[in-house]
């Protein structure tokens, strides 16, 4: 793939170890490293735990609940709005402080940028999402087919789920029907970029190339045509950034 435009990572695991390739976007240099893929566990550093008010408690099970519901933590808005606080500010205050207390991690720079560390079990691994029905949050629990025992961080940003390829429109990038698609869960992504895209609930994954309010999916095979959105007449939500791939997913 040399001299092409290529993607993120690919996996090809054979036995405990996978064989790992990095693809640059711009310059289509790659590199290759072995990772062992691992469970990832979810505890406070140092094994104990530090109480928590009640109040405290309140916000961490709402965002429990909340990404059990619909796959993503609340916004401040949200929690203000289901506990009663005046102001999201105020909501961003207890997170502080759960954060100093070491049971979350506050993400700068995203509204949904909170993360769980306090966790008696292991993560089941990453969701694999299946058939999504129209109006429903992808990862929704209805959606989700299995978990995988893939490591999140062996790609960058991390990954948050699996998606299954359906069809060849991005075979240019190395991107195959039949590949499970590492998605980093955001709605910050560039022109250039390939995102999950959901359009009238269809999901695709193509690259990103906005241009005021039009949106163009470009594929990168020569058979398909790019996918053209008005979205001041239809609706589109991007789901996450492509991150990675894994690929011969026999071995999952």
């Amino acid at each position: 793939m040399s001299g092409e435009r290529c993607f993120g990572r690919i996996c090809d695991k054979r036995s405990i170890s996978a064989q790992i390739t990095d693809f640059d976007l711009s310059f289509g240099f790659h590199f290759t490293n072995t990772c062992i893929y691992s469970q990832r566990l979810y505890k406070q550093p140092g094994g104990g735990m530090k109480a928590l008010t009640s109040r405290q408690q309140q916000v961490y099970d709402l965002i429990r609940d909340h990404i059990n519901q619909t796959g993503m933590p609340p916004t401040r808005a949200e929690i203000a709005a289901q506990l009663g606080f005046r102001s999201p500010n105020a909501a961003e205050e207890h997170l502080k402080a759960l954060a100093r207390k070491g049971v979350i991690e506050i993400v700068s720079g995203a509204s949904r940028g909170i993360r769980l560390l306090m966790e008696e079990e292991p993560s089941e691994g990453l969701p694999l999402i299946g058939r999504v029905a129209a109006g429903e949050p992808l990862l929704a629990q209805e959606h989700i087919e299995t978990h995988y025992k893939v490591d999140p961080d062996m790609f960058k940003p991390s990954a948050d789920f699996l998606l299954r390829v359906s069809g060849m429109s991005m075979k240019d990038i190395g991107i195959m029907d039949g590949d499970l698609l590492a998605v980093h869960k955001t709605q910050d992504v560039r022109n250039g970029q390939v995102v999950v895209a959901r359009i009238d609930d269809e999901v695709t994954v193509k690259r990103w190339k906005k241009q005021g309010s039009v949106v163009h999916l470009l594929p990168e095979n020569n058979d398909f045509e790019p996918i053209v959105v008005d979205t001041r007449a239809q609706s589109l939500t991007v789901e996450g950034l492509a991150v990675g791939i894994v690929r011969n997913g026999e071995w999952l």
